[in-house]
């Protein structure tokens, strides 16, 4: 796997309300008992009348980038009727990493050895199938994906719960990654609605890993924020970043029936041949949206968020753990 180094990089700080919550900073999670509610978070991208875009007044800078030279080049997937996108949904994540050093370059051909030659990490977040419903990656485009990373590539995978992680449950199944596909809640760690789940050092949900240590005090994670995602469970060697609590559950879309998800996570890193691979169940946690006058993502203050995506972008990158094909 090819390895980047580069400068030590400081996120700045977050600011704006936070979905679910008109102003103010995060709150601890509450312990109160809470009914089953589902559909939280919009599909595909309006509640209401109100369009769920990303945040015109999110500030991408990064004051120290990471690499200022040679720069790690990031494919964009955009050609699996993806719902979030380079110059979309997730522009603010595609100018935070691009002001951090990396070449960000959105793709829209299908998957394959030459187009998988031409970058260092692949992103796919939320690729939806334009047909019946399945998947959105073809199985050739899987396999080539799987081998691409097997020799060094890094994936970064995004795939939100039913319909959305629908499309890319192909593509998970390669690196032995499976998807619940319902509405993941927590109602003892989670904020305003119990889909909105909290993963913190006090509540000891995080993992032990690079991506939450990052390379000193100053980007490491203390508190990450997801919104109404899914549940995973990874291969042998993964390392749960984001750890579902005892009382976490999974509820079916259809009717809200519910299976335990304890011991299963919403976010997974581990090592594929030569390469890296992380899986997140929930995409908002990546990007900074607004729903009318409401904030969801890198724009919701008191979380790590912003930190969180630099640091999982270092780790594909070979800036955490330079010499280390694996955890």
């Amino acid at each position: 796997m090819r390895r980047w180094l580069g400068s030590v990089a400081v996120a700045a700080g977050l600011a704006g309300p936070a979905w679910g919550q008109a102003t103010g900073q995060v709150p601890e999670a509450s312990s109160v008992e809470v009914k089953v509610e589902v559909n939280v978070r919009p599909g595909p991208g309006v509640v209401g009348d109100v369009q769920q875009r990303a945040d015109p007044d999110f500030d991408p800078t990064v004051v120290r980038p990471a690499y200022r030279r040679a720069r790690p080049r990031v494919l964009f997937d955009e050609g699996h009727a993806n719902f979030h996108t380079s110059e979309g949904r997730y522009r603010p994540f595609a100018r935070l990493v691009a002001n951090d050093g990396y070449a960000v370059t959105p793709v829209r051909e299908r998957f394959g050895p030459g187009v998988l030659a031409k970058g260092d990490i692949l992103v796919v977040a939320n690729a939806m199938s334009t047909g019946p419903a399945g998947s959105a990656i073809t199985p050739g485009e899987a396999d080539a994906v799987r081998d691409w990373v097997g020799e060094g590539g890094s994936l970064l995978l995004i795939a939100d719960r039913a319909p959305f992680g629908v499309g890319s449950q192909l593509l998970a199944d390669r690196f032995g990654v499976e998807m619940s596909l319902a509405q993941t809640g927590d109602p003892a760690n989670s904020l305003w609605h119990p889909a909105n789940l909290l993963f913190s050092r006090e509540n000891r949900l995080l993992g032990d890993h690079p991506i939450l240590r990052g390379r000193d005090e100053s980007e490491r994670v203390g508190r990450v924020l997801t919104f109404a995602g899914q549940s995973l469970r990874g291969p042998e060697g993964s390392v749960a970043l984001l750890k579902l609590g005892e009382g976490a559950y999974d509820a079916a879309l259809t009717g809200g029936a519910t299976t335990p998800a304890a011991g299963r996570s919403q976010g997974l890193a581990f090592p594929h041949g030569k390469g890296r691979v992380v899986v997140l169940g929930e995409a908002a946690v990546l990007s900074a949206q607004t729903i009318g006058a409401e904030r969801l993502g890198m724009n919701v203050p008191g979380s790590d968020d912003r930190q969180f995506a630099l640091n999982i972008m270092h780790w594909l990158s070979g800036l955490l753990e330079p010499e280390a094909g694996s955890r």
